[in-house]
């Protein structure tokens, strides 16, 4: 069983970041910040449709103060969708924000309503951690998914990822007649080689989600990560293993019962070859990144040393002792994985 050692620390955007990110269109001047969605008046608890806590408040503020959030909040969101054309808000309506204590971003959830045809959408503001970052950019240019973000000065603002959450998935479908379980647990050995690939930590079920696409004959799964707070910030390699974590556990014994080592070794290596061939193809852009990442500071000294130890056992060298960051071990780590994709 995986632990989390202590709370994250949350780390700025240094200014070499800055810069990347106003190079590829990440930046841009925000009408609302993560720091005028804090002045709340009150909140009450929101529960799902089974009356359980979902652990998300819903907010209210003062009615001049919602007015101006309202307004800047469907701008918020044109930013995000269109490209900042404002000619579709008049007919969009911010009519819930919610709030989550739980976990390090502490972030807002707000609810866009298009009042032509009661269509609703999410996206969420939290403060713009540095670790968080370089999380969403390692997904859009090494996963099959594109990520959709703003950042401004200290906020955040991320495009909703559809998809059945994965603590919901295990509990409720999991065991469901009509489930693919073969391709379920396929999806679950992807998704624990990209992680663990670019070291993105902390995948317990809750931090995924499940996206189910109907199929001509059957359903494709694919599991997609929702939360990037934890990349490469801890220092206990297995952090970086979703099949380590006990609340995945019953995916990873699907995974033993349907899968022999064989067909997992063949799965593993199919998603180191796409990762590469999305690497070499964003070779520019990732170089880039990881320019920044290497001079940034993103996890403390101690957690730096302790997984360049276990990381250099678990691939049996010593490369690992000459790096000096969490982004050498980024780098090291993709470029011993991914060339072994070629093989």
């Amino acid at each position: 069983m995986t632990l989390i050692s202590k709370k994250k620390i949350t780390y700025a955007i240094a200014e070499p970041l800055r810069r990347y990110l106003h190079q590829y269109d990440r930046e841009t001047q925000l009408p609302v910040t993560y720091l005028d969605l804090t002045r709340i008046s009150g909140s009450f608890p929101l529960l799902d449709r089974q009356g359980r806590d979902t652990l998300w408040e819903t907010v209210f503020y003062e009615p001049q103060a919602l007015r101006e959030l309202g307004e800047g909040l469907t701008q918020v969101y044109a930013l995000l969708k269109t490209a900042g054309d404002l000619s579709f808000t008049d007919h969009l309506l911010a009519d819930r924000i919610d709030y989550c204590r739980f976990g390090n971003s502490n972030p807002f959830r707000v609810r866009i309503v298009n009042q032509l045809n009661d269509n609703y959408d999410y996206f969420y503001v939290k403060r713009a951690d540095a670790s968080r970052v370089y999380g969403l950019e390692l997904e859009h240019l090494l996963s099959p998914n594109s990520m959709n973000y703003l950042v401004h000065g200290a906020t955040l603002i991320e495009e909703h990822i559809a998809g059945i959450p994965g603590d919901d998935f295990i509990r409720d479908h999991l065991q469901r007649p009509h489930l693919n379980q073969v391709r379920i647990a396929k999806e679950f050995v992807k998704f624990n080689e990209r992680c663990f690939a670019r070291l993105l930590g902390d995948m317990r079920a809750y931090n995924y989600v499940i996206d189910v696409t109907p199929d001509f004959e059957d359903e494709q799964y694919r599991v997609r990560a929702i939360d990037f707070d934890q990349q490469c910030y801890e220092g206990k390699k297995n952090m970086y293993l979703p099949q380590f974590f006990k609340d995945n556990r019953a995916v990873v014994l699907l995974c033993s019962q349907l899968l022999t080592a064989e067909t997992i070794r063949q799965y593993q290596t199919e998603e180191r070859t796409l990762m590469a061939r999305r690497a070499r193809s964003e070779r520019y852009r990732l170089k880039d990144l990881m320019d920044c990442l290497r001079r940034d500071e993103v996890s403390p000294p101690e957690k730096v040393s302790q997984l360049k130890a276990q990381l250099n056992q678990h691939h049996h060298t010593q490369e690992f002792t000459a790096c000096r960051t969490m982004g050498d071990l980024v780098r090291l780590n993709l470029l011993l994985m991914l060339g072994r994709g070629k093989k």
